[in-house]
């Protein structure tokens, strides 16, 4: 056993005498040492029933013959850190999340690890985590909110946040807007759409690194206890086959993963999330191939922000292995896979059928042939611009008009709550990517409030930020090069004319290569918003959102 390099010998006497501190017997001390990484805290709504998956998790690996030991990860919540300089502060907790998880896991010579995440950034960390240290390991999330109810209506938090867009529009009571407020979080878990949390732990799912049910089941579910209590069973059988995350996080999963992503209609944010992960994995998964498999994947699902159906619905239609079984039937999908099942891809989804055509539309009858996320390129966007295409109305598919240019979240908030924003505009917010921020800041304020106040069947949004996965409409974010770097969505002036072909993937900007050339000459770097801490650091190493927001040491 891996363990065996802290417990036993003549030489890790001392080690011993510190684990009999710990408290932990001999017997214990015989069994292979599971890290349980757990991100309990108290500021996430999504991460405050974690303790209780973590003891459930415990009782798994105990009952299997192992030794449980717990540690922490941290995790901040998108939503509270939303619209202020604490959104600086979400990407880049990945790094930190999965350099701090390779310390301890490496440190004390576990056998094996059970990922505890749940929201944003905590699951791709951890699942890098999984794949730099790669021993054998195995996630399970806390799962989702339940949805909100009020008038009638299933609600979630864009909603809340829409509907501060509709008071400032006059379109809403204050009064209405506190009903809201009250109802629309009713317990704990990751935020009831198909926002980045539960895109990633849907996605965890698909790739072969979680149990059944780890994205859908919801987070106040019994069903969800039962599952952490087998996924701590199950990491006993990984350890003793000793399949590995890299075994697992193959080019070939990742592609499943992509597929599905398409079919769900994730969050934005996948596309910068699975390259981070991969890269981890020794696997190389660039943009270009988002077009590729989107063009052959159907959307399935139009859950919020995109549609009506939620978290829960998706869970009572069959959950994601539901889905990959509508993708098998056109061949999708490579199903031969190992899984942290210790099965394949077709033996785990074998029998899962789809439920609810009205959650998980039939592949022969989709939302839209192509699927949910687009790789926009031009000469705004020359490397990549994402955009969510299932959340997108019809009628701004295709849209031009004129720039409305700020430096900075704040300022564009100003402007389209004070009425400054009209139809036909396309706001550009800059200065936000992952050096200009510096940590590439969601957008789902300015979304929100756009959508809020009923512009959103005619104003566009693009940003060398990005954004939450419960933004909707023409939002296109990772714009790369990113304006701190000279990219040219740093020469944009007030308005010049932006054209947004999203069924062509073409993204722009109508001014002449002499005139841009021009204005690149006269281009002056600006100094970072914020140059001290971790977020100084963090800009001097970070890459652009088309490789993922990877860090990387500068070269001589």
């Amino acid at each position: 056993m891996k363990s065996d390099s802290v417990k036993k010998g003549i030489s890790q006497a001392p080690h011993r005498s510190l684990f009999n501190a710990l408290g932990y017997t001999e017997e214990e001390r015989r069994r292979p040492m599971i890290g349980i990484v757990c991100s309990y805290n108290e500021i996430v709504p999504g991460h405050m029933n974690l303790d209780k998956i973590a003891e459930a998790v415990k009782m798994g690996v105990a009952m299997a013959g192992g030794m449980p030991v717990m540690f922490p990860a941290i995790a901040v919540c998108d939503g509270i850190a939303m619209g202020h300089i604490g959104m600086k502060y979400s990407l880049v907790t990945r790094d930190l999340i999965a350099d701090s998880t390779e310390c301890m896991a490496k440190a004390h010579g576990f056998d094996g690890l059970v990922m505890i995440p749940n929201c944003d950034k905590n699951v791709p960390g951890l699942l890098m985590a999984a794949a730099r240290v790669n021993i054998p390991t195995i996630f399970v999330s806390g799962g989702p909110m339940l949805a909100g109810h009020i008038d009638g209506r299933k609600r979630s938090l864009s909603s809340m946040f829409e509907a501060v867009g509709s008071v400032a529009a006059g379109t809403m009571t204050e009064e209405k807007l506190a009903e809201y407020e009250e109802k629309v979080c009713p317990t704990c878990g990751s935020c009831s759409g198909m926002y980045t949390a539960n895109s990633m732990n849907c996605l965890t799912e698909a790739i072969g690194m979680g149990l059944q049910g780890n994205g859908t089941i919801p987070a106040v579910y019994s069903a969800r206890i039962r599952l952490a209590k087998h996924a701590g069973m199950k990491i006993m059988e990984l350890v003793e086959k000793d399949i590995r995350p890299r075994d697992i996080m193959s080019k070939e999963a990742f592609m499943n993963a992509m597929a599905m992503d398409m079919a769900l209609g994730c969050s934005t944010n996948t596309m910068l999330h699975l390259p981070a992960i991969a890269h981890e994995a020794g696997v190389e998964l660039n943009m270009e191939i988002a077009n590729e498999v989107s063009s052959r994947t159907p959307n399935l699902c139009h859950l919020a922000p995109a549609g009506p159906t939620y978290m829960e619905d998706l869970n009572e239609a069959g959950g994601i292995y539901a889905v990959m079984n509508e993708l098998a039937k056109k061949d999708l999908l490579n199903l031969d896979l190992i899984t942290c099942t210790g099965k394949t891809v077709r033996e785990n989804i074998a029998g899962c059928v789809n439920r609810d055509p009205s959650v998980i539309r039939p592949i022969e009858d989709p939302y839209m042939q192509e699927g949910g996320i687009a790789v926009l390129k031009g000469n705004l966007a020359p490397d990549t611009g994402i955009v969510k295409r299932s959340a997108v109305l019809p009628e701004m598919m295709v849209h031009e008009g004129p720039a409305r240019v700020f430096d900075c979240e704040e300022d564009a908030i100003k402007a389209i709550l004070g009425g400054k924003i009209v139809p036909g505009d396309v706001v550009v917010i800059r200065y936000e990517g992952p050096k200009g921020g510096p940590g590439m800041r969601e957008m789902l304020n300015p979304t929100s409030a756009i959508a809020g106040m009923g512009l959103d069947t005619t104003v566009a949004l693009i940003t060398d930020g990005r954004f939450s996965g419960a933004s909707r409409g023409a939002s296109i974010g990772h714009v790369s090069p990113e304006a701190a770097v000279g990219g040219p969505i740093a020469l944009v002036e007030e308005g010049d004319i932006i054209s947004i072909d999203i069924p062509a993937n073409k993204l722009e900007l109508k001014v002449s290569d002499e005139v841009l050339a021009a204005r690149r000459a006269a281009w002056q770097p600006r100094e970072p918003k914020v140059n001290d801490g971790y977020l100084k650091r963090y800009a001097a190493l970070v890459t652009s959102g088309n490789r993922g927001a990877i860090l990387e040491l500068p070269t001589a």
